[in-house]
């Protein structure tokens, strides 16, 4: 699978170690930064390209790591047809596909250490949406609705 990395200086050490977690499975990554650690940074510089990714179909799903995932999670769901959604237990993080077609997965790195942040992405990584359970697809063709009708009045 083709997976958007992206980490502002909260995340960047966590960044690096998900990389090579995501390479072991096989799968591909596009790494939209940060490349080089800088304490000034900011979240909305590296959610919003893997977001945008993610949005235009260029990747299958993305990740993003900032210090307590919160701010990634604002960004990122502010491009329509992105589900992000903060995780820091592997029961939501494989849910979150299954149940809600999660599509971006975040991380706080200053709230969990890189085991879990292993099972995380595994578990985020091997999720499907459920598709033989109707009542998912009627809640995520709800979702959709309320962006659509977001978008129509801006």
């Amino acid at each position: 699978m083709k997976v958007a990395i992206g980490a502002d200086h909260g995340g960047y050490e966590l960044k690096s170690y998900i990389v090579n977690v995501l390479e072991t499975l096989g799968h591909e990554i596009v790494d939209k930064g940060a490349y080089q650690y800088d304490a000034e940074d900011d979240f909305p510089d590296f959610a919003g390209p893997v977001a945008a990714s993610v949005q235009a179909g260029e990747v299958e799903r993305g990740i993003v790591i900032c210090g307590s995932g919160v701010g990634a999670t604002i960004a990122a769901n502010k491009y329509p047809g992105v589900r992000a959604g903060l995780c820091h237990d592997t029961y939501s993080a494989g849910q979150g596909v299954r149940h809600d077609d999660m599509n971006v997965l975040c991380i706080g790195a200053r709230v969990v250490g890189v085991a879990l942040a292993e099972d995380l992405v595994k578990s985020f990584m091997v999720a499907n949406l459920e598709a033989n359970e109707p009542r998912f697809q009627r809640r995520l063709d709800k979702v959709t609705a309320i962006e659509k009708d977001q978008i129509s009045k801006n």
